[in-house]
């Protein structure tokens, strides 16, 4: 991605220089217009442009900027092609792409499309060029370059990333699972089921006393033994009010 983002810098540079020459690239078209005979049409292709430098340009000021045309173009058609390969992105994604592939397509008609604001490309022409001539083909590329700045910001919010960052939680929580280890044995020592178990034995102890105690007392008054005088109920021994 910060090959992308790179690329894409770098073209937007290109662009600038371009940007601040487009009176030179308004004069280049309408020269190599007249000298095609062609000034009715607008320039409505990337193939028209191509056409008007092959055949059409006299000097080399004008050859010079239609040429700059072209290969900001075609540095925006290959960043496409980069932009599929590193990221096979979802439905949004992809119709931005598709969106800047049709745009750069060189048969593609341009006449109809506008750069809106901020661009101010359009406003620098007059009203018969902007709506007859020019106002598609200078809107291309920067209309492009906001597609492109879109579908990078789509990709780096797609779900990929935040299951890797997902992930990363995970694998750390697992680092500290290790280092939590003591902590969590100290909490569940075996004292309180020590105690418990001797508990239990004395409480053993106790029914056993009373068990005996028990058959003492019925053992004397089956002999029947006066000089014991065992009278009332049996109360276990040491538990008397």
């Amino acid at each position: 991605m910060n090959e992308v983002k790179e690329a894409l810098r770098n073209i937007e540079q290109n662009y600038k220089l371009f940007l601040q020459q487009q009176f030179t690239f308004i004069g280049a078209l309408q020269h190599t217009r007249e000298n095609a005979h062609d000034l009715i049409r607008p320039v409505a292709s990337i193939s028209q442009v191509q056409s008007y430098m092959d055949h059409y340009c006299n000097n080399s000021t004008d050859r010079r900027i239609l040429n700059m045309f072209l290969n900001i173009c075609n540095d925006l058609s290959r960043l496409c092609q980069k932009l599929e390969a590193v990221h096979s992105g979802n439905n949004v994604t992809n119709g931005i792409l598709e969106r800047c592939k049709l745009l750069l397509s060189h048969s593609n008609d341009l006449s109809t499309i506008r750069a809106k604001y901020p661009h101010d490309v359009v406003n620098h022409l007059s009203c018969n060029e902007a709506k007859n001539h020019y106002g598609g083909v200078v809107s291309l590329i920067p209309i492009v370059l906001d597609c492109m700045k879109e579908w990078v910001t789509h990709t780096e919010k797609l779900p990929q990333r935040t299951l890797r960052n997902v992930s990363g939680g995970s694998a750390v929580s697992e680092k500290r699972a290790p280092q939590d280890a003591p902590a969590r044995a100290a909490t569940s020592q075996t004292p309180p089921a020590l105690h418990l178990g001797a508990q239990t034995s004395a409480s053993n102890k106790d029914n056993i006393a009373v068990q005996g105690s028990k058959r003492v007392w019925k053992k004397l008054n089956d002999t029947g033994n006066d000089s014991e005088k065992l009278k009332g109920p049996w109360k276990p021994p040491g538990r008397h009010a």
